[in-house]
């Protein structure tokens, strides 16, 4: 496994995201549980900001949190079923029953 460019991401549960902070401010992924489950509901960035390799390390440092607070991923926003696609190494965080 190659190695993944670690960010700070701040868990910020009162708003329910996991942030972190760029040159044109900040990028957050919105989140959801339930039970021993993360849903990732939405990304946020600021207004054009547009690096998308950013955003796969950051789903990949996000990714990285959940193998450590062993939850599994359910993926409900499209840009994230398409990481998933482009990461298959991740396939194991995805809850029995879903295919991607």
């Amino acid at each position: 496994m190659k190695e993944i460019t670690k960010l700070e991401i701040k868990d910020n549960a009162f708003a329910r995201q996991f942030e972190t902070k760029v040159e044109a401010g900040i990028v957050s992924l919105e989140y959801s549980f339930q039970e021993r489950k993360i849903f990732l509901t939405k990304i946020n960035v600021p207004e054009n900001f547009d690096d998308e390799e950013f955003i796969t390390i950051f789903l990949k440092n996000i990714m990285e949190l959940a193998i450590e607070k062993k939850l599994k991923v359910v993926p409900i926003l499209p840009k994230i079923v398409t990481f998933f696609k482009k990461n298959p190494i991740y396939k194991e965080l995805l809850p029995p029953g879903i295919r991607i």
